[in-house]
């Protein structure tokens, strides 16, 4: 065979190998996460809270009116969450049920924005180089940082929210008849001092820590165990069932501070003299006054909205970031 001949069938050879080989551009390369603007982040956990307060807000003023109830050792005003619920609106009308929804609002505007926002940054951050999430003690100390934020950013949101919830309850006499959150805030900062809109800052930021870390936490943890015990999917079913184990926890773990919240950025300051000294007191004083088991009064009507909560805010959420990332990245 010429020289030419064998070069030309040298040449044909390498031709016929590397077309068997799989194209390079064919091999499977790990996609990149893709992230979300911080903006957007904030922008999502705020109007996520928002759509879910609007369906569950009634049960956070009979969770308000029910924690109130028998306050200092007094007969009850409201045996159950559906005679509280029925007396607002007999007495107060379908309005009433809907008391400071305003301040609800506002109060997830600013208060869920940031929670959410600062703990799915910090999630992202923290996350491994392959997009793993971060440990279970990471997971506690970034829920940490984001409750003790947002709880800053938001008391006096909260504290407009319970005044309102709880001004039907009081006679004609002791009524404040805020018209809405801003006549509340501005009122509240005219009348008691800027700073008296941040009362009760210590168990509200006590709650936000302990509602963070079961809440978010154990939302992100039980997701996680879902998908790998291989009866569910990443999907809406296993955002549902993962809100309501997550919602039953952080209710029973913050039930307590969420009633001296309640009761502190309620109470009155008379001659001087406010009602509570701080949480601790208020604590000792239902223990002392009304039962230890006190310390979880209005459990059902807190668990009914924050287990609903949970779950609607983590699914509007999950909804919209999944159509922002398929649809604007």
């Amino acid at each position: 065979m010429s020289t030419p001949q064998l070069q030309r069938a040298v040449d044909d050879r390498k031709l016929s190998t590397s077309a068997m080989k799989p194209p390079q551009v064919l091999q499977a390369v790990p996609a990149k996460n893709k992230q979300l603007p911080n903006t957007i982040k904030f922008a999502f956990g705020g109007l996520s809270g928002c759509m879910a307060t609007m369906v569950v807000h009634p049960l956070d003023v009979v969770k308000n009116r029910m924690q109130m109830s028998g306050e200092g050792g007094a007969a009850r005003e409201h045996k159950t969450s559906f005679h509280a619920l029925r007396a607002i609106a007999q007495k107060e009308g379908p309005a009433g049920v809907y008391a400071g929804l305003s301040a609800g609002l506002l109060r997830q505007a600013t208060y869920t924005t940031t929670r959410l926002g600062v703990y799915t940054w910090l999630f992202e951050r923290f996350s491994g180089p392959t997009g793993e999430p971060p440990g279970f003690l990471s997971k506690t100390a970034i829920a940490i940082v984001a409750g003790s934020v947002a709880a800053t950013v938001g008391t006096p949101c909260e504290l407009a929210m319970v005044r309102l919830t709880l001004d039907g309850r009081q006679p004609p006499e002791l009524k404040r008849n805020y018209k809405h959150v801003f006549d509340a805030l501005i009122r509240i900062a005219r009348e008691e001092g800027v700073l008296k809109l941040w009362r009760g800052y210590v168990p509200t930021v006590g709650r936000a820590i302990v509602v963070n870390v079961a809440q978010l936490v154990s939302y992100s943890q039980s997701k996680e165990m879902l998908i790998e015990s291989g009866y569910f999917k990443d999907g809406i079913p296993c955002h549902f069932v993962a809100s309501m184990i997550s919602g039953f926890l952080t209710t029973a773990m913050s039930c307590p501070l969420d009633i001296a919240k309640t009761r502190i950025q309620n109470m009155r300051v008379i001659n001087g003299k406010p009602e509570y000294t701080g949480m601790v007191d208020v604590i000792t004083r239902v223990v002392k006054n009304e039962g230890v088991f006190s310390l979880w009064k209005g459990f059902t009507p807190y668990y009914m909205r924050l287990g609903p909560h949970t779950v609607l805010t983590f699914i509007f959420l999950e909804q919209m970031t999944k159509l922002y990332k398929q649809y604007m990245l």
